[in-house]
């Protein structure tokens, strides 16, 4: 792989996972926290990997890069996480070159979200991104890649009404809430976790609950402190847990914890209470169903909820495809001439040097010889020459590998591509 363009040797891939095959109890085998994701990255550079990026969201695990087989990627991701190839194989997607591009802008732009239009994801593509690029585990097609599907990302969002109103998994807990709990302008609510989700979701319980009726918890207290002074709620230590779970009626668990952190064990209940898990992995035992008056929702069935918001979502996604392929064959267009750039290159240079071979013999045999004009003539006649040639690697139609392979033979090219 050279100058950032695919070639025979490493291939573009992006493999992984989502909620579509994968249920939360798997996708949370393979979820990378932080320092298995910089671990990955770190084992990635030290094998070899030229360029690649790794998301993992509780909707999806994701790695995008080079490789000259798909399986050195699946390899870094079950090492580096809980889930086996196994595992992989029976949930998991591969795609090469342009299906895997073609993957990376609906995952960006929010079109392959578990919740239509949830633009969450384009921020994560950013940051891990950048801690790529930290590494120096990137490439300029990767840069080109990204940069296109942000700028996909914000066209949609400004261009189309695919996000609009409030429809996402924070909001559908919020709205579950209200639908089944009886009298909640009464009730105590205790948000456990402070992670993008949970401080969404504290966000949308402030809009519709009293603040005194909304207690936050966070294994790190100033997290919890620095969100409950912006939103006027009230903050408890990591020790008092138990003692809230107690008081509460409604517990949300939003944690980033890769085992679970609630259990039977810990509850002492005196009255129903309703939990909803919104961690991936899932952060709630199964077992605590084992208690009379405990209901338990997933977030993967608050992702199933749709309203007349969602609905109309769905009619702008011609739109968001439009604009997706604009962009896209954009980019295409300028993977291509990457590719064939270098070998035009050395063709001119090589019809450079047949040109000064012949005019040095022309020297010699003609008196009076008009360097001048053998030199314009020569230079216009080679420039329409790579011309021709460019102007057929970039069509469409033409099969550009086979192309440059055969420019090469014929005219004995050494190019940076080898």
């Amino acid at each position: 792989m050279e100058n950032g363009n695919i070639t025979k040797a490493s291939s573009f891939y992006t493999i992984g996972l989502s909620y579509k095959k994968a249920d939360a109890e798997t996708r949370g085998k393979f979820s990378l926290d932080e320092i298995a994701k910089s671990r990955l990255l770190h084992q990635a550079k030290n094998e070899g990997i030229e360029a690649l990026l790794v998301t993992s969201t509780c909707n999806r695990t994701e790695i995008y890069g080079f490789a000259q087989h798909p399986f050195q990627l699946i390899k870094l991701l079950c090492e580096n996480s809980k889930g086996t190839v196994e595992d992989f194989q029976k949930v998991a997607y591969v795609y090469k070159n342009q299906e895997a591009v073609s993957h990376m802008f609906r995952v960006g732009t929010g079109l392959d979200s578990q919740i239509l239009g949830d633009f969450e994801i384009i921020s994560q593509i950013k940051n891990s991104f950048m801690q790529s690029k930290t590494l120096q585990l990137t490439n300029n097609f990767l840069e080109r890649l990204t940069n296109a599907v942000i700028q996909a990302s914000k066209r949609i969002k400004n261009e189309t009404e695919i996000s609009s109103g409030a429809t996402s998994v924070s909001f559908a807990a919020v709205q579950y809430i209200f639908k089944n709990v009886e009298n909640i302008a009464n009730k105590n609510i205790l948000l456990f976790g402070t992670g993008k989700i949970g401080r969404n979701t504290c966000e949308n319980l402030v809009k519709h609950t009293k603040h005194e009726q909304i207690t936050l918890i966070n294994r790190t207290k100033d997290k919890a402190e620095r969100l409950a002074r912006k939103l006027d709620v009230i903050v408890k230590d990591y020790t008092d847990l138990q003692l809230e779970i107690q008081k509460a009626d409604v517990l949300v668990v939003a944690t980033g914890a890769q085992n679970p952190t609630v259990d039977k064990a810990i509850l002492n209940l005196k009255k129903p209470l309703t939990i909803l898990d919104l961690s991936i992995p899932k952060n709630v035992n199964e077992n605590v169903l084992d208690l009379e008056n405990v209901s338990l929702v997933h977030m993967d069935f608050l992702s199933q909820m749709t309203d007349e918001t969602l609905e109309n979502r769905k009619l702008h996604i011609p739109a968001a495809e439009a604009i997706i392929e604009e962009i896209k064959e954009e980019f295409l267009a300028w993977t291509k001439q990457r590719k064939f750039a270098p070998t035009i290159h050395a063709l001119k240079e090589k019809l450079n040097s047949i040109k000064e071979g012949e005019l040095n013999v022309q020297r010699k045999k003609i008196t009076n010889f008009d360097e001048e004009q053998a030199e314009l003539i020569s230079a216009r006649i080679i420039q329409k020459i790579t011309n021709h040639f460019a102007n057929h690697l970039k069509d469409e139609n033409t099969t550009v590998d086979e192309s440059i392979d055969w420019i090469e033979r014929v005219f004995q090219l050494e190019t940076s591509r080898k």
